[in-house]
C-alpha cells in the first residue's frame, strides 16, 4: 500500500494511501513565520455519497493573525477522489460585496457641492477596498481550483498511463485514448466537473504534449489538433515544475476562450521522469455571473483581466462574451507588476469607442502568474 502526503501551505495535511484519506489536521511551521499569519481557524469535512462510494470534501477557512486551532479527523471511507482542498483566502460572500458596491460606489464627478474632495477621497477608498475584495475572490477560485487538480495528480488512477499504447492506433483518429479505455481515470475527470463547476474540461497530456484524454469525451471529439506542447501552460509547468496558470486562450475543442491550470506529474526520488500533465480548463461562465449579481450602477464596470491583457469575465452583461483586451491601460499595466491604486484614463470598449474613467486596480498573483482586477467608472 502506497502511502503519501500532501501538504497546503499553511494550512492541513492529508495523508493519503492509494484509495484511503486515512488523516486529517493542522500543522505548524514554527521556522517561518509568517506561514502563521495564514493560518486557518476552522475547517469543515463534507461527505457526501457518490455510486456507491464516499468522497471527501475539505474546505478550510484562513483568518489572518489567528493562532492555528488544532483539528483532528480521520475516515477510512473509500473514495473514487481522494480529496479536493478548497484554500479559501479571507473571503467574502458575493452577496457581501454586491451590498457593500451598492452602497459605497458614488459617481466620481459629482465634486459641485462643498464636499467634494470629501465624496473623491471616500469613493476612491470605497473603490480600492471592492476591487482588493473581488481580487481576493478571484485567487480565491484559482486556488482551489489548482487544489483539485493538485489532490487529484497523487491518485494512481490519474497518474497510471497503462494505455498510452492505444494512441498509436487512436491519437490521430479520436485525438486520444478510446471513450471506454482508461474507465477510471476518465471517471475521476467527471467527478471533478460533476462537483466543481469553476471547471468546463478535464484532461491529461503525455510528456511530449500529445492528448491522452478529455472530458468531457465530446470536447475530446471536436478536437482539431492531437499536441499540446505548444501552449503557455504546457511550458509553464514543465519548466517550473509546478502548478502553474496558464494565460487566455481559444480551446481547440470549442472554440470558447479558456485558461488552463496545469499541474505536472513526476517519478521518481529527484521527480526526473515526467508522466504527464493534468489539468483543468476554468469556466468563465461562472465568473461572469458573479460579477454581474454585483449590480453595479450605471457607469460602473468591474473586469477580471489575464497577464496579457485579454479580459477574463465582465460585470456588464452585453459584454461578458466579446474578446476585448485592456493591455494599454496603465492601471492594467500597475496590476501586471503587482502594484494596487487607482488613475484617470481613456478607456477603450471594444477597441473603438473610448471615454475618460476613473480605474481602480489590484493584482492577483496565484501559480506564477499574475492577473488583475480592474474597476472603471465612468467620467460624467
Amino acid at each position: 500500500m502506497k502511502c503519501c502526503r500532501i501538504y497546503v501551505r499553511g494550512g492541513p495535511i492529508l495523508l493519503i494511501t492509494n484509495d484511503l484519506v486515512i488523516g486529517f489536521f493542522s500543522r505548524k511551521d514554527s521556522s517561518n513565520d509568517s506561514m502563521m499569519k495564514n493560518s486557518y481557524s476552522q475547517s469543515l469535512l463534507y461527505l457526501q455519497k457518490f455510486n456507491s462510494c464516499q468522497k471527501v470534501f475539505i474546505r478550510t477557512s484562513w483568518l489572518e493573525g489567528q493562532r492555528a486551532m488544532s483539528h483532528r479527523a480521520y475516515t477510512n471511507l473509500s473514495i473514487v477522489i481522494a480529496a479536493f482542498v478548497l484554500v479559501i483566502l479571507s473571503s467574502l460572500s458575493m452577496d457581501t460585496m454586491t451590498a457593500i458596491a451598492n452602497k459605497a460606489l458614488m459617481p466620481i464627478n459629482n465634486i459641485n457641492s462643498s464636499n467634494a474632495q470629501n465624496l473623491q477621497a471616500n469613493n476612491t477608498q470605497y473603490s480600492m477596498i471592492i476591487t482588493k475584495l473581488l481580487a481576493n475572490n478571484l485567487r480565491n477560485h484559482l486556488q482551489e481550483a489548482g487544489s483539485v487538480l493538485k489532490i487529484t495528480s497523487k491518485l494512481l488512477q490519474v497518474n497510471n498511463t497503462s494505455f498510452a499504447h492505444l494512441l498509436n492506433q487512436t491519437l490521430t483518429i479520436l485525438h486520444g485514448i478510446p471513450k471506454d479505455a482508461d474507465l477510471k481515470k476518465r471517471q475521476i475527470a467527471q467527478d471533478i466537473l460533476s462537483n466543481y463547476k469553476d471547471f468546463q474540461i478535464i484532461f491529461f497530456l503525455m510528456p511530449n504534449g500529445n492528448v491522452y484524454l478529455e472530458e468531457p469525451y465530446s470536447r475530446q471529439e471536436n478536437l482539431t489538433t492531437n499536441n499540446l506542447a505548444y501552449r503557455d501552460y504546457f511550458q509553464g509547468a514543465i519548466k517550473t515544475h509546478s502548478t502553474y496558470l496558464g494565460n487566455v486562450v481559444t480551446s481547440v475543442s470549442s472554440g470558447h476562450r479558456q485558461a488552463v491550470i496545469a499541474v505536472p506529474i513526476y517519478f521518481g526520488k529527484d521527480n526526473s521522469t515526467l508522466i504527464g500533465i493534468w489539468a483543468g480548463a476554468i469556466d468563465f461562465h461562472v465568473l461572469n455571473t458573479e460579477l454581474q449579481s454585483l449590480n453595479l450602477p450605471a457607469g460602473e464596470r468591474a473586469v477580471y483581466v489575464g497577464h496579457n491583457g485579454q479580459k477574463i469575465a465582465d460585470s456588464n452583461v452585453n459584454n461578458s462574451n466579446k474578446a476585448e483586451s485592456f493591455s494599454n491601460l496603465q492601471s492594467f499595466k500597475n496590476a501586471i507588476n503587482g502594484k494596487s491604486g487607482s488613475n484617470m484614463e481613456e478607456v477603450f470598449v471594444n477597441g473603438t469607442t473610448s471615454s475618460k474613467a476613473f480605474v481602480t486596480y489590484h493584482p492577483v498573483k496565484v501559480f506564477q502568474n499574475t492577473w488583475a482586477v480592474l474597476l472603471m467608472q465612468k467620467a460624467r
